[in-house]
């Protein structure tokens, strides 16, 4: 008997289309007892995977923003058994998908699924959660991610860019390189360390002007290019942070080049705070700070609580 499967298409990630998706929809089926939803508007597919029941495996075709609703519909549900979940990508950089090492043509990403689903492949994954509350509504939320979080200037990017998306404009490489530099220098006393992140059991570390949390590498691309701010982070352990103390011109461009290049390397003359495989850690703003999680900006907050969480999710492949 054929596994029962859900297909979530998001027919408005950035390089899928219709063709694109029917295609992949008759080759599953071969394998797998397949329905197919399409999403209609944001959290449509929280919303279906916070109710689906005896499914066992779950497909995204888009991006990470469609991953991320995936998680976080299926995590928050309460349910004890999981399905399995199978990510396709669709979007502009999907990261998790080629984290997972997985091919960024959809077609061949699904080729390679439907051969582990014939070897009976799969594994587990460590997820990051965030508690926060928002700034301007107070509400208290707790929210997965699947490869990053940040607070500071990278999610003020993220809005930005959202806010362009929405007047129709491609989430392209070279539009996010002009809305960074942009944003950046937009606002320069951003560049002034103004977060402080607490460990548990040790000194908190002030002055940081930016804060990245990684659960995978990398932490984004630009193109066909890995941007890797915390190179070691990976769903087997637990959370990596990159913590600039300051995002003076020289320094940021210090900071770019080393990400651009992957480096392991330690401090930069001790304005970068570095952390590995971390379980838990806090972080309070001075006042309110952007938050995004997975490329989705959440809102303003002025504390979060980031946890790492093992062996979260099952992954075909």
């Amino acid at each position: 008997m054929k596994p029962r499967g859900l297909l979530v298409a998001n027919p408005k990630a950035t390089s899928t289309s219709p063709w694109v998706r029917d295609i992949i929809t008759r080759a599953l089926a071969h394998e797998v007892d397949l329905d197919v939803i399409t999403t209609t508007h944001r959290g449509h597919a929280e919303e279906l995977a916070g109710h689906i029941t005896d499914v066992d495996l779950l497909v995204t075709l888009g991006g990470d923003g469609t991953i991320n609703e995936v998680v976080n519909g299926l995590l928050n549900s309460g349910r004890g058994d999981l399905p399995m979940l199978a990510t396709i990508p669709g979007g502009s950089a999907n990261v998790m998908a080629r984290a997972l090492g997985f091919p960024n043509d959809a077609i061949e990403a699904a080729g390679m699924i439907l051969e582990s689903l014939r070897t009976d492949s799969s594994h587990t994954v460590g997820l990051g959660n965030a508690q926060f509350s928002l700034e301007d509504t107070g509400t208290k939320r707790s929210h997965w991610f699947t490869i990053n979080a940040g607070v500071g200037l990278d999610a003020e990017v993220l809005a930005a860019m959202e806010a362009q998306r929405a007047d129709g404009h491609a989430a392209t490489p070279a539009r996010y390189v002009r809305t960074a530099i942009g944003q950046y220098l937009r606002a320069p006393e951003r560049t002034r360390g103004k977060l402080s992140l607490e460990l548990p059991g040790e000194e908190p570390i002030t002055g940081i002007a930016l804060a990245i949390v990684q659960n995978t590498a990398p932490w984004t691309y630009l193109g066909p290019m890995p941007i890797n701010a915390c190179p070691d982070a990976s769903f087997d352990l637990g959370l990596d942070v990159f913590a600039p103390h300051s995002l003076g011109l020289l320094s940021t461009a210090r900071f770019g080049l080393r990400m651009v290049r992957g480096s392991r390397a330690g401090g930069v003359d001790g304005r970068l705070t570095l952390l590995h495989d971390r379980a838990e850690l806090r972080l309070t703003a001075e006042e309110p700070a952007s938050l995004q999680v997975d490329g989705d900006h959440l809102g303003r907050v002025t504390e979060v609580i980031f946890r790492a969480a093992p062996r979260a999710l099952t992954i075909v492949g």
